[in-house]
């Protein structure tokens, strides 16, 4: 009986091809050093946390290294991550904003109101105390002109309803925020409507020796 070559049994593995990396950037000065890796897209967004987020979210895992000897204060709100595509910005969003038990949510409905200027997206959803996230819709009105659209506020209480469990893993995934001589490192969730190439996006961080702007590739 004929014997296949070795080799002809193992092309299979040596012809797949290997995973992609995820973007990444840099960007340091007299201060700080900052490393950070992009997860776009939901499969890369549920590789990290087990859940998808809904696709409503972008991931930053950033490495800050304080520079010159000195401590330095991390706190979330110092980061925006930025589209070059279409102007859109986005803080990071808290844990508790994106799955906590009291959520903000305001939707569009129905209303003699009007705008000389228009925001794109329809409802948005945000947590208590911080920015809230526009959800895919139509445009909404804002100023003095005519428009058909308004948007009202209900908060969902907490009261016997069940946390989400992603919130433990969102809450032990992020960057912590203290004052540190060390690296941290964590997670930072945004959020900005539509769909976005590596290269759209740039990440900024106000450092104490001025801002820093990390643009992916």
């Amino acid at each position: 009986m004929l014997k296949l070559p070795v080799v002809l049994l193992t092309i299979g593995a040596v012809a797949a091809p290997a995973e992609k990396a995820p973007p990444t950037a840099k960007a340091a000065d007299a201060r700080v050093a900052i490393t950070a890796t992009l997860y776009l897209g939901k499969e890369a967004v549920r590789a990290q946390l087990g859940s998808d987020l809904d696709g409503y979210f972008i991931l930053v895992d950033v490495n800050v290294a304080p520079m010159g000897g000195e401590p330095l204060t991390v706190n979330r709100d110092d980061f925006l991550l930025r589209s070059f595509k279409d102007g859109q910005k986005s803080q990071p969003f808290a844990p508790s904003q994106i799955a906590g038990r009291d959520a903000l949510v305001v939707s569009s409905a129905p209303d003699g109101g009007g705008g000389v200027m228009t925001q794109r997206g329809g409802p948005t959803w945000g947590g208590m105390g911080g920015p809230p996230l526009r959800l895919p819709g139509s445009d909404v009105g804002v100023g003095t002109a005519p428009s058909d659209t308004t948007a009202s506020a209900t908060v969902r209480a907490g009261g016997v309803q069940k946390e989400d469990p992603v919130l433990a893993v969102l809450k032990k995934k992020a960057l912590p925020e203290r004052e540190t001589r060390q690296l941290l490192s964590g997670l930072l969730y945004f959020s900005l409507e539509g769909k976005y190439k590596p290269k759209d996006l740039v990440l900024e961080y106000n450092s104490p020796a001025g801002r820093l702007r990390l643009k992916f590739r």
